[in-house]
């Protein structure tokens, strides 16, 4: 049998800039850490689900349909009376930012999560971003992140952190380190690394998370690429050129594409993720450069399908992670 991926997290209506007649305006596209990560694995072929609550107004109709398209399951979704979470995107920095407005909004109220019986079938449960942020949702999810730590699935971590939205600082910061300190796989970027723990290396901090209970760390350095260390082997991917219309999602996108290689290798288990190769662990980290760099060359979360990403030659490396998905 093969086990699905859950994602859980927030489900935003992220407003990108665009131009148009008579000057900016903002088009509104599906996002959200968790749900971008979610579509991404479904439309690379990975069983996936999503969890969390999305409003039953019109753009969390939009969320469910975004699901359907991308072939993921909606046995775990919500729909609450309540309104849709929005995020306004500047694009005018290296990195996008962020307004959010999310005050009583569906996937932030939502305190409801699976029983253990009900996560059967699930082999790894993904956790990030501004979910862990905002109460009482935040709690929610860091009680059943710790209660899946250790057990008999996978959890996965990439804090993406929003600093702007973080009002107690020093809260945030021990639960994001005692989530680093229980999660099997951790993804994180350099610049999130350095918020959380200025004075540490990339190396340093990844050895550290390697003593505890993390089978897979991967740390992406933007432009100059991405490096994955496991308690036995190390491998770096190096950036791919792209025509850039925006990195929103790339970060998702990225998760997405290394979890799908994974897969593909037999290593999204508790049994076989502690002793990658080097070989196994560089051909994921090279997938997920190629899955988040087609995402940037697209406006918005848009990640791209099986399909597209075999099309366009990558070599046996690539095709290998994209076997067609069992209905």
């Amino acid at each position: 049998m093969t086990h699905s991926v859950l994602c859980l997290g927030e489900a935003v209506i992220d407003f990108i800039p665009v131009q148009a007649e008579g000057g900016a305006a903002y088009r509104p596209c599906l996002g959200g850490s968790s749900y971008n990560v979610a579509r991404a694995l479904g439309r690379l072929g990975v069983p996936t689900e999503y969890g969390c609550a999305v409003s039953t107004d019109l753009f969390g109709d939009q969320f469910v349909a975004g699901l359907k398209e991308s072939r993921v399951g909606q046995r775990f979704l919500q729909r609450l009376e309540a309104p849709s979470t929005l995020g306004f995107v500047s694009l005018d920095q290296a990195e996008p930012v962020y307004a959010f407005y999310d005050e009583g909004a569906a996937d932030r109220i939502c305190e409801a999560m699976p029983s253990d019986l009900a996560l059967a079938g699930v082999g790894a449960l993904h956790f990030g971003s501004i979910a862990l942020i905002r109460e009482p949702t935040a709690s929610a999810y860091e009680t059943l992140f710790l209660r899946e730590a250790g057990g008999t699935r996978l959890v996965s971590f990439d804090p993406n952190i929003r600093a702007s939205l973080v009002r107690d600082e020093a809260g945030y910061r021990a639960r994001i380190d005692s989530l680093l300190r229980a999660a099997d796989i951790i993804k994180i970027s350099g610049a999130d690394l350095d918020w959380l723990f200025p004075e540490i290396s990339r190396e340093a901090a990844a050895a550290d998370w390697l003593r505890h209970r993390a089978r897979v760390v991967v740390i992406t350095h933007g432009k100059d690429g991405v490096s994955g260390w496991s308690r036995v082997s190390h491998a770096h991917a190096k950036a791919i050129p792209t025509e850039v219309v925006d990195t929103v999602g790339a970060g998702d996108s990225f998760m997405a594409g290394f979890l799908a290689g994974l897969h593909e290798e037999n290593l999204l288990t508790p049994e076989t993720l502690g002793h990658p190769s080097a070989d196994a662990l560089h051909q994921a980290l090279a997938f997920g450069q190629k899955v988040a760099s087609a995402t940037c060359a697209r406006r918005g979360a848009d990640s791209p399908w099986r399909e597209q990403v075999q099309s366009d030659g990558l070599g046996k490396a690539i095709h290998s992670c994209l076997r067609p998905r069992a209905m």
